[in-house]
């Protein structure tokens, strides 16, 4: 009986098997689809990103795998598998030149990650890239002579260093940085260069497979007409804008990044000198905490000045992180008290501060605690 069942159990395998070798073969068709797709794209200029077009797509995938009695979020979720590998391959393609007439652009700090995440999109959109690092100085009247638009990628603390420093640029030049605090570069920006300024700040690191769905802060500096083209060219690499001024987006920041990585670090420290044994708390782990503990070390996997740059560089994160601990000292005052019933009255009116916000991110959240839990090897 039991070899009979071994047997009826590799005759399905097998044919389990090759269902997977065609899903490979149309996986493979349908890549192929998305290169031409890709190449229409780059002739005519369209974003790769097109949010109508995968919303549409997605819901009628949803409703015909109902229908087959599939699970809808299955279907669903391989096909964001299968649009996130596509986004990728079609910066092979390239992407359409939207300034043909533009000179070159210069990218200071291209050497660095983010400096040379944007000389490969600039590269890909066909404009001559030229590179000016830290041993280039000595040639950088030559670098910057007739340059179009010249991009400042550098460690924040050399920022306004480095716009200083720079020559006098033509008066039609573009001057932009990528920071991720805007006031300061950008009010350098304007004292140092009478053309066209622009303040951005890419809400990415250089790592990404593609633009796609990513979001470019965009704060106005001088002569907005002068450089549409430019944020044209951003939307046609996938990214989304998002519009602010430099101080809505560097108090944003002190949230959005300074307090977080701070608050990151800080939980870092407290497992190292507990002595914490991370094989065992994975080993004990649910998918939050893992996914939890995964956004810890990741950010000591990385270099710490980036970090110490972006919590340091912002005015308000000292009185950012005293609110903090002082937040912290009421919580841990209930805990001290053994005040369940005040607790629960502080999560109540947070629930309700955080509104429809609250399901929505644990619906988003689901999705990410099945990677988490699917990633684990034992």
């Amino acid at each position: 009986m039991a070899e009979q069942s071994s047997r009826a159990l590799d005759a399905l395998r097998d044919k389990i098997d090759v269902v997977d070798k065609e899903l490979l073969q149309l996986l493979r068709r349908r890549l192929d689809l998305v290169a031409e797709v890709g190449a229409i794209k780059h002739k005519e200029g369209v974003p790769i990103y097109a949010p109508k077009r995968e919303a549409s797509m997605l819901a009628k995938r949803r409703t015909e795998a109902e229908a087959m009695g599939v699970n809808p979020q299955l279907i669903e979720d391989l096909l964001r598998r299968m649009m996130r590998e596509s986004y990728a391959s079609e910066n092979d393609v390239g992407f359409k030149r939207v300034n043909p007439d533009l000179g070159p652009v210069v990218i200071v700090g291209g050497a660095g990650k983010l400096g040379g995440l944007f000389a490969q999109l600039f590269t890909l959109s066909g404009y001559e890239v030229r590179i000016l690092d830290q041993d280039d100085w000595d040639n950088a009247d030559a670098l910057l002579k007739d340059a179009g638009a010249v991009v400042v990628s550098v460690p924040i603390e050399r920022t306004e260093a480095v716009i200083q420093r720079l020559p006098q640029l033509n008066p039609d030049c573009l001057l932009l940085d990528l920071t991720s605090i805007k006031q300061a570069p950008l009010a350098a920006m304007l004292k140092a260069h009478p053309g066209p300024v622009l303040g951005l700040h890419p809400m990415f690191g250089p790592d990404v497979a593609s633009l796609a769905k990513q979001v470019v802060v965009v704060c106005h500096g001088r002569d907005e007409a002068a450089y549409q083209w430019l944020l044209q060219q951003i939307q046609i690499w996938g990214a989304r804008l998002h519009e602010a001024t430099a101080s809505e987006h560097d108090q944003a920041m002190q949230l959005v990044q300074a307090m977080r990585h701070f608050t990151a670090f800080v939980y870092g420290l407290h497992l190292k000198r507990e002595h914490a044994d991370i094989e065992q708390l994975l080993q004990f782990s649910s998918p939050i905490y893992r996914l939890e503990l995964a956004m810890v070390g990741r950010l000591f996997a990385q270099d710490p000045s980036l970090y110490a740059d972006i919590i340091f560089a912002q005015p308000d994160a000292l009185a950012r992180a005293r609110h903090y601990l002082a937040r912290y000292q009421e919580a841990l005052a209930l805990l001290e008290a053994g005040d369940k019933a005040g607790f629960c009255a502080q999560f109540a009116d947070v629930a309700e501060w955080f509104g429809d916000f609250a399901q929505q991110f644990r619906n988003e959240s689901a999705n990410m605690l099945m990677v988490a839990n699917d990633s684990r090897s034992g």
